[in-house]
């Protein structure tokens, strides 16, 4: 479920700092391109809170749903960059090049990269809206919108389609900027961030009614029904 994870600030999720999927909003909350000016970043803290954070916590595999993170700036200058860092918890996610995915362990796999989440085309996106946010960086698990403006709030969607069963944890950390100089903080003076616990199970068996008004598991292309044989 959603919430802050106390750690140690610009830690980047992850021991080596490779997982990342970033969020960038522009100074009047709307899609933008990233900053590829080369005016140095501002640094100091920037009062960050998030303010919505959410992802269904039992889903299906093939079913679709949505990821949910919005982001006030508390503070009195705009944010340089608002990015939020996404990965899945443990070894597997950390080695992973995919935001929503984990690393095959198994060698001599031609891609050993296999995603949790499928993330939908034109997606992120920032929410009442129908156009894709955002533009990638260097990293595939990083996107970038530009600046928050001060006293601003707004959140971005994604929408993934669960691919891999089983339990996971997907991490997110939020950032103020790309440089390493500006630093987001929450009012207790740690990185924001949170996690959400999923779990991932089979879809339940398809079912038909036989002649008799039994309800069974729906058989197999060129099988029968018990009641049929």
């Amino acid at each position: 479920m959603g919430g802050k994870r106390r750690h140690r600030r610009r830690s980047r999720i992850g021991a080596g700092g490779a997982l990342v999927a970033v969020l960038s909003l522009t100074l009047a909350a709307c899609g933008g391109d990233s900053s590829t000016s080369s005016t140095p970043e501002p640094g100091g803290a920037y009062p960050v809170e998030v303010v919505t954070a959410s992802l269904p916590a039992k889903q299906r595999l093939g079913q679709t749903t949505l990821l949910r993170l919005g982001v006030r700036n508390d503070g009195e200058r705009a944010l340089p960059e608002l990015a939020v860092t996404i990965s899945i918890a443990g070894e597997e996610g950390e080695a992973s090049s995919l935001p929503f995915g984990v690393r095959s362990p198994e060698p001599g796999l031609a891609q050993p990269d296999r995603p949790v989440w499928v993330l939908s085309d034109r997606y992120p996106r920032l929410a009442g809206s129908d156009k894709p946010a955002g533009s990638e960086i260097s990293s595939k698990k990083t996107y970038v919108f530009g600046p928050l403006a001060p006293g601003a709030t707004t959140e971005a969607v994604w929408k993934l389609t669960a691919a891999r069963l089983g339990p996971h944890r997907l991490l997110y950390e939020i950032d103020a900027g790309l440089g390493g100089k500006a630093k987001a903080e929450t009012a207790t003076g740690v990185q924001p961030g949170g996690s959400f616990a999923v779990r991932i199970f089979k879809p339940p068996p398809e079912t038909v009614v036989t002649d008799s008004g039994a309800v069974v598991e729906a058989p197999r292309p060129g099988e029968q029904t018990q009641a049929n044989r």
